[in-house]
Parts: C-alpha cells; structure tokens; sequence
C-alpha cells in the first residue's frame, strides 16, 4: 500500500512567503543556534514555512518552530549537490523535515540514482519532495517523476538556464502553465514587490533567504556601494 502523504504542509504554503535560513561555509552566522533563531524570527514575522540546510539544522530546527521544515542538504558546491542521493534525502526525513527539496535537473546524481527513486523513497518515509530546477524542461520532467512541488531555485545556476540579476519570472509563468503541482519561486528575490510579482506570474508561494537572513552578503553591498 502507499503510504499516505500529509497535504497540510502544501495547503500552508499557498500564497505565502518561505524563508530560507541558511549560512554558508565560513560565515559566522553559520551555527545551529543561530540558524534556529533566524527561524524563528521568521515564524514570529510570518513565514508559512522554513527552508533550512543538513539533518542536524533541520532536526533543531523542526523541535523549536511550528511550521513546515523544508530540509536540504548541501554536499559539495559542483554538479549535484542539493540533496545529491537518495541517503541524504532519507536523512533528512529522519531529521524531521516535512518537505525535502533536491536538485531535479538533468544532470547525473553520485550515487546513479534517479530523481524518482529519491521520490519514492522519501515518500516512503512519509515526506513530501521540492524539485529544485533550472528549467521548464526539467520542471515538468521532475512533476511526472512525482515532485510534489516545483521550485526555480537553480534558474541561473545550473547549465541551459538564463544568467541573471533578478527573478526568473518567466521560468515561473512557464511552470505555472505546464505543471498541476504547486510552483515555488525561488532565486533573486530581494524585495516584496518581487515577491509580489512571482506570485502574480503564477507562482503559489515565494522562497526569500539572502534578503532577509544573510547579514554578512548584505553588508558586503552596501559597503561596496559606498567605495569609490
């Protein structure tokens, strides 16, 4: 029999705004503790939900807030390295996240896996999968593996995807047109007219992290603004 998949995580989403608490290799925001309180500074603002880096992050992450966890797991920075295989996505089911969220282009995995065999093992488990994609293409191929959400998280990273400055909005018009699973836009998105506008191209819910939790790439810019 399979196992039955919570809708409410999905419902939440709708029309809402995800925050991404993450910090990268060496920044000094990069502490569990820290990364919890930024989440729940997001629930106390108003996040539907939280997308939040590796098992042990998410697992603090999910005790301390009352919202969906989505949980990825960032191994390597070349290739596929957003949830790469199917260990870590089940690691982060085991952690307590509520949604996982993976590289779904078309690129190979380390492990030969597919993108639907992480899809049928975390839903196995009983969680719920984002694709993270770069392009229509690939959101739709990811949408017919059993990607319970599509995410243009990789629009403007990963090969065969437009290099930008702002938010692809016409890769989330695309998906919202060609795929019968919610679309979440991701990337780029800095401020609330953005995120107002990737609603209005059809995306159900939007995905903001640098704008809003990464202090040190923030004062980076302004810094920069200022030198001559």
């Amino acid at each position: 029999m399979t196992p039955r998949r919570p809708a409410s995580p999905l419902t939440a989403l709708t029309g809402r705004l995800i925050v991404s608490c993450q910090a990268p290799p060496g920044d000094p925001m990069r502490d569990t503790g820290t990364l919890v309180r930024m989440a729940r500074s997001a629930q106390a603002g108003g996040a539907a939900a939280v997308r939040v880096n590796e098992p042990e992050v998410v697992a603090a992450t999910a005790a301390a807030v009352d919202l969906p966890v989505i949980g990825l797991w960032k191994d390597g920075d070349t290739g596929v390295y957003i949830t790469p295989t199917v260990r870590h996505a089940l690691a982060l089911v085991d952690a307590g996240a509520a949604i996982v969220a993976a590289d779904a282009t078309a690129r190979p995995r380390p492990d030969g896996s597919t993108f639907a065999d992480l899809v049928a093992a975390v839903h196995a488990g009983g969680g719920l999968v984002m694709a993270d994609v770069a392009t229509a293409d690939e959101g739709r191929e990811a949408a017919a593996q059993g990607a319970d959400l599509v995410s243009t998280t990789l629009s403007g990273y990963a090969p065969g995807s437009p290099r930008q400055t702002l938010p692809d909005l016409e890769l989330v018009a695309a998906l919202a047109l060609s795929v019968e699973v919610p679309v979440v836009a991701e990337g780029r998105i800095a401020t609330p007219e953005q995120a107002a506008a990737a609603l209005a191209a059809g995306a159900t819910s939007v995905v903001v992290g640098t704008a809003i939790t990464a202090p040190t790439a923030l004062t980076r810019l302004f810094a920069a603004g200022l030198t001559p």
